[in-house]
């Protein structure tokens, strides 16, 4: 979507301002970043770094404003060298950022690595709580296949943006940027395209469109116009324009024309004059309104004061006598500290919104929930509604099964264009619930980081399957009154299944699972790391501090000491033949020593394991001193063993 929102990207067009000529470079690309003219403000950036004035600020506002002007590739390139030049001063929302354009590109894998970083240094913040409850969110809610077929409308796309359509009679209004005038065109400084006005296009009986025109030259003014809705007898309009009123050009104390959300009546065939509501305010924005099918209810898009993120859906009531209740925000799980916007409600009450807070495909994608629900759940739509680039303004005729909605993939004719599409079955809103649990060792309570874990029906059908985190924690989202079977399982250890039954009601369950040590036959003089099959017990280089990794693989030791709780063994390290022989001896002497007081502080007898360290005198290959051997060989003799020598 090239034509953004306003205020770190909330609303579809946005304000200007005006700018002096006298500034320095830097100053004046400030100013104009300040007033969203993006384009300009990148080529001035752009040509300070050039000339060798690189700074964070000058890189993270290149990336900013490719960011806001929904040009994510070049975004993601910035973003990625003030992660690598500038690391220690980038904020936490500039990872976040970064793992959108990353998206964008379909480098999932990656953003996924922002993502978890952008989780350590964000506290509380709600979209790092949904991607931890939803690590697997690509294959669930990305690319999960829904009934929908998409076609774009020739008929009513240009080259320019066209987007943000609604319903009127037997018509489609929607904004669009194609033209402003015969002889002089009126250039919008945040993206370099005309200035948006209200169009109209009637729907066919065979579904094609008819040309578009000029929705109500009264409504349309020099500046921004869009998003509509209109009240079920279709004599109210309630439409986002500029801050421009009855000719006054308004702006806020910081001099930006903020939007507004205006409501005309049809008074005997024609629409009168505009006039604003009374929640706009010059100093915050208000846009993208739609009505609930009786008409009383009034969603819409702002960062106004007790906004959660850089936009929030609100709605407000529409009262009787044509006033309106105190703006509500619509809060949790809906809103997150990122960009919420573009509400719409259906015919049977179910809020479609478009979304960059909720884990997706990238950019802004399509959700939908039910606003009145007891239980509120936020669902993706899937694709191919939703993909990698904007998809936002989706509408819908629930009886027909048929709507539209916008998008800036690279397939359309413009910067954002207008599809339509068919489904065979709406994605209402489902009754989730999500199963949750932590995998451990049976004997040491220990958890196993490298466990798999499997969601089956009760037919024994695999449904989903997913590795542990760090923490040995899985996650499922299921649905609500099933059973369903975890089979936890890990290379060392014996699968292990637990049934769960699901609530009625929106819920999380807790399912922990504990593995039994799969262990053959013991007998004396053998090596448990190869029985266990463990992987090499790594040191760093001239230490014998036991790291991470080895402490995970010294838990299977343990593990199999409390399951064989008369058996005795003996720790030895051994190193390969280079260095000198008595450091070398030494070395591994502190190396089974520790390992041999790390086994006794997790509980297991003192006299249940001694360590000693043989240096380079047990090599299992030709590789002595003086020999010449590759890495490889030499790391065969850099190991160590667990040997029972007695039960």
């Amino acid at each position: 979507m090239k034509t953004h929102f306003k205020l770190t990207a909330i609303f579809l067009f946005i304000g200007f301002g005006f700018t002096t000529a006298q500034e320095s470079k830097l100053a004046k690309a400030n100013k104009k970043f300040e007033k969203y003219a993006y384009i300009d403000a990148i080529e001035i950036y752009k040509e300070l770094a050039s000339e060798g004035y690189q700074s964070y600020e000058v890189y993270k506002k290149i990336a900013d404003a490719y960011y806001f002007n929904a040009k994510y590739s070049d975004a993601s390139n910035w973003y990625n060298q003030i992660t690598e030049k500038y690391k220690d001063s980038v904020k936490p929302e500039h990872y976040f950022r970064f793992a959108q354009t990353l998206r964008a590109v379909k480098e999932y894998d990656q953003a996924d690595d922002m993502m978890e970083i952008f989780s350590e240094l964000s506290g509380q913040d709600y979209r790092a709580e949904l991607f931890k409850e939803k690590p697997d969110y690509i294959r669930v809610d990305g690319y999960r296949k829904s009934d929908y077929s998409i076609d774009m409308i020739r008929e009513i796309n240009s080259r320019y943006s066209d987007f943000g359509p609604s319903y009127y009679k037997d018509q489609v209004v929607f904004a669009s940027a194609r033209d402003t005038g015969v002889f002089y065109k009126r250039i919008h400084k945040w993206n370099n395209q005309p200035f948006l006005d209200l169009y109209t296009s009637r729907v066919r009986e065979d579904g094609s469109m008819t040309p578009p025109n000029r929705f109500a030259e009264k409504l349309n003014t020099k500046f921004h116009e869009s998003t509509s809705s209109f009240s079920p007898d279709g004599n109210t309009v309630y439409f986002t324009r500029n801050n421009f009123t009855s000719e006054i050009y308004a702006a806020s104390k910081n001099g930006i024309n903020m939007l507004k959300i205006y409501r005309s009546k049809k008074v005997k065939g024609k629409w009168q004059e505009a006039v604003e509501l009374p929640f706009n305010n010059n100093d915050y924005s208000c846009a993208h309104p739609t009505l609930s099918r009786d008409g009383k209810k009034l969603y819409f898009a702002s960062d106004m004061p007790g906004t959660v993120g850089l936009s929030d859906i609100w709605v407000v009531d529409v009262l009787e006598d044509g006033t309106y209740s105190e703006p509500q925000n619509l809060g949790r799980p809906i809103n997150t500290e990122g960009r919420e916007s573009f509400p719409y409600v259906s015919d049977t009450g179910t809020l479609y919104f478009a979304s960059d807070g909720h884990p997706g495909l990238g950019g802004f994608d399509i959700f939908v929930t039910a606003p009145e629900a007891e239980q509120i759940s936020v669902l993706s739509i899937g694709s191919p509604v939703n993909s990698s680039s904007d998809d936002f303004a989706f509408i819908v005729k629930d009886s027909a099964k048929t709507g539209f909605f916008s998008s800036s993939r690279r397939r359309g004719m413009g910067s954002d264009d207008i599809y339509k599409f068919v489904q065979e079955e709406l994605p209402e809103p489902t009754c989730d619930v999500v199963v949750t649990g932590v995998i451990t060792d049976t004997n040491t309570g220990v958890v196993l980081p490298e466990a798999t874990v499997q969601l089956l029906s009760m037919e024994n059908e695999v449904l989903a399957e997913t590795p542990v985190n760090e923490e040995g924690v899985y996650s499922f989202d299921v649905v609500c009154s099933e059973r369903y079977i975890i089979r936890a399982s890990e290379r060392l250890y014996y699968d292990k299944e637990a049934i769960v039954t699901t609530t009625s009601k929106p819920s999380t369950i807790e399912q922990d699972v504990d593995l039994e040590l799969r262990l053959t036959e013991v007998k004396l003089g053998d090596d448990l790391a190869k029985l266990l099959d463990l992987k090499p017990i790594y040191f760093d280089y001239d230490k014998s501090d036991i790291r991470p990794d080895a402490a995970i693989e010294l838990t299977k030791i343990i593990s199999a000491m409390r399951q064989i709780p008369t058996m005795v063994i003996s720790a030895r390290s051994h190193t390969d033949s280079r260095g000198r022989d008595s450091y070398n001896l030494g070395l591994s002497d502190r190396r089974a020593q520790s390992t041999v007081a790390y086994i006794v502080e997790q509980g297991i007898e003192a006299s249940r394991i001694s360590g000693k360290g043989y240096g380079e005198t047990e090599l299992v290959n030709r590789c002595a001193n003086n020999v010449d051997c590759s890495d490889e060989e030499h790391q065969l003799n850099r190991r160590s063993e667990f040997i029972v020598i007695s039960q």
